[in-house]
């Protein structure tokens, strides 16, 4: 197993591990992101995200996009982890943790006080596998949303 940065040459293979991931958690239609999008996203003149690929036998079977996030309580910056993905038939053999393990040691390395990151209610191997790493779920804050037309008419 290697871990590795992505490079503007891995663009494609994201973006379809993005697809994957979407269809995983049952909005295949909700990724519209583009190459070019990514692209820029990662390797643009505005770093907006950062991603890792992981290889097994050479070939791309996980991947794991983050961004740094800030916190007004602690003055500091954080990890925010958007997407953890690893190919169906590579779950149970140890890359989702060596991926967390990577992200925390890369959250340390630059100061940051923690790593945050979402999980569906319904995704039960995750929770029960973030769990055993000592995450601890933020029940007590509820995620918002503003999008679309209601973005659209506060804006107005």
């Amino acid at each position: 197993m290697i871990l590795r940065a992505a490079t503007p040459l891995d663009v494609p293979i994201l973006l379809r591990f993005i697809q994957e991931l979407a269809a995983f958690e049952r909005e295949p239609d909700a990724a519209k992101m583009t190459e070019p999008q990514l692209h820029d996203s990662l390797f643009g003149p505005v770093k907006r995200a950062e991603a890792l690929l992981v290889e097994i036998d050479g070939a791309p079977q996980g991947a794991a996009l983050w961004y740094e996030s800030f916190n007004t309580w602690t003055g500091r910056p954080g990890l925010s982890v958007e997407d953890v993905y690893v190919r169906e038939a590579y779950r149970g053999h140890g890359i989702g943790r060596a991926i967390f393990k990577y992200l925390a040691k890369l959250t340390l390395a630059r100061g940051y006080l923690r790593m945050d990151w979402q999980v569906l209610d319904w995704n039960a191997p995750a929770i029960k596998f973030y769990d055993s790493m000592g995450a601890e779920p933020q029940s007590a804050w509820l995620r918002y949303r503003l999008s679309g037309q209601a973005l659209n008419a506060l804006a107005a």
